[in-house]
């Protein structure tokens, strides 16, 4: 049967993989590539710096993330925690928490879930913070504009839209806005001022997901990459497919080739086929992958962060000083069987947070990556069932973790709660509960938005200051860019 041009073209170039350069080309983001043009962009850094986004899909419940393991009654303790969920089961026992002492919160000491610990691979993440490698922003999520309880109430505020919607808070925490809906995500905005000057030479974009198309990595002009993890090569992830040694394969791949070059006076073909020379050099400078040096779970957080850190350490040979990765665990939609289903998640996220943490250790950059989470939001306080089924609903304000060489660890960062802290009371129908009377769940309002943790983690990484309201549209709504968790 005979193949029409159109037929074969689609095939062949579907077959390269590298479809997944255009990801975003239903916004037509790629035409703007082609014409991209930087006004005074700044030359190369001569350094290199990586962010690392681990999104925790499905809402973790920070509640039973970061928990109170003191006494003091003057802050929400560990009583107050435990009154709120220990009759229904989902409140941990203090003895199992991991202690973590909090300069901010008058050197008191608070909790980390037993599952961020030791496992039988490595120490997990709970020893990164006595070692000042870890920090955590709490009680931060989606806003518009800074939010108090009485302003929630009375409605004398914007919201963010359809607040408790899985897909509606995804999309605001990958987008960095929360105003209206967006088709770009930060992560691709700060790709779209930064890839022509500071990776001029790359072989590959600046901006990689290894799962699958995400809001977090589209921008006007980014042009994101998504390969599969770890359990696929380097030198396989971008090689064409359907194509072998044989005569007639290689006549094929000839004829694509030269098929490629016609009708570039068209703007769809041209992009199409720039994304196909894109393709092609990335995968020429993949063919001689480095192995990682650490040993990494075999999981599928595990086999994502090690598929970044194999790119990682490739990053010389493919000319790029900075980089932006996505990868994602999940889910945490935990309305039931909480304790069992989020322990083995955080289990796992740990585990493979510290082997890439160790890993970057061993090629000489843990000062150079900083691996930080996200999620759709948190959970309620007040349990979802009882016994063994015991679980938690959607709700607002989570507990985020920073990680990395360059991080001002061992604290907690953000603005500070009705209690003068950043870390919320824990108390329904309390003063930093969105919710109030019977309706009380323990859903507590953000004092830090999405923004302005964004904005550090970007500010750090080389946006300027310049750019800060072009990626971040409502930076100004709140009283500072810089959290202070980043060092220089």
């Amino acid at each position: 049967m005979k193949t029409s041009r159109r037929e074969f073209l689609t095939k062949s170039t579907c077959a390269l993989g590298m479809a997944a350069l255009a990801t975003q080309v239903e916004h037509f983001g790629l035409m703007t590539a082609l014409a991209q043009r930087v006004e005074n962009a700044p030359s190369a850094p001569n350094d290199y710096r990586a962010l690392v986004c681990v999104f925790m899909q499905g809402g973790n419940d920070g509640n039973n993330t970061v928990i109170p393991n003191h006494n003091d009654a003057s802050l929400s303790n560990y009583a107050a925690y435990s009154s709120a969920r220990g009759m229904q089961g989902l409140a941990i026992a203090q003895n199992q928490l991991l202690p973590i002492n909090v300069p901010r919160m008058n050197n008191l000491t608070y909790g980390l879930n037993p599952n961020l610990g030791a496992g039988t691979t490595n120490n997990g993440i709970h020893e990164l913070w006595e070692q000042g490698r870890m920090a955590i922003v709490t009680n931060a999520g989606t806003l518009v504009q800074p939010t108090t309880r009485a302003q929630y109430q009375s409605g004398a505020v914007r919201k963010p839209f359809q607040l408790f919607s899985h897909s509606d808070q995804v999309s605001q925490y990958q987008a960095g806005r929360s105003d209206m809906p967006s088709f770009t995500g930060w992560g691709g905005r700060i790709s779209d001022r930064q890839t022509a000057s500071y990776n001029p030479g790359g072989l590959i974009p600046m901006i990689t997901s290894i799962n699958g198309a995400q809001l977090f990595t589209a921008g006007q002009s980014t042009l994101p990459m998504a390969i599969a993890n770890a359990s696929i090569s380097l030198k396989d992830v971008l090689n064409p497919q359907g194509y072998n040694t044989s005569a007639a394969s290689q006549a094929r791949l000839n004829a694509f080739n030269q098929l490629r070059m016609q009708d570039l006076s068209s703007n769809y073909v041209a992009a199409a086929s720039h994304i196909t020379d894109q393709a092609i050099k990335a995968n020429q400078a993949l063919q001689t992958p480095q192995e990682v040096t650490v040993a990494f779970p075999n999981t599928s957080i595990g086999n994502q962060l090690k598929q970044v850190a194999r790119l990682i350490k490739k990053r010389n040979e493919l000319s790029v000083n900075r980089q932006i990765f996505y990868v994602q665990v999940g889910s945490f939609d935990t309305h039931n069987n909480q304790v069992n289903g989020q322990g083995t998640l955080l289990a796992q996220f740990s585990q493979a947070v510290r082997a890439f943490y160790d890993e970057m250790v061993m090629q000489g950059v843990s000062n150079n990556v900083t691996t930080f989470t996200l999620s759709d939001f948190s959970r309620t306080l007040n349990p979802a069932g009882s016994g063994a089924t015991v679980g938690s609903d959607h709700a607002w304000a989570n507990h985020l973790f920073v990680i990395g060489g360059a991080v001002a660890g061992s604290n907690f960062y953000g603005a500070s709660t009705s209690n003068g802290t950043p870390y919320p009371t824990l108390a329904m129908n309390g003063p930093d509960d969105a919710d109030s009377g019977t309706n009380a769940r323990g859903r507590w309002i953000p004092t830090t938005s999405v923004e302005q943790y964004a904005a550090t983690l970007g500010r750090w990484y080389g946006l300027s200051e310049a750019d800060m309201p072009l990626v971040f549209p409502n930076i100004g709504n709140f009283m500072t860019s810089n959290l202070g968790f980043m060092q220089p």
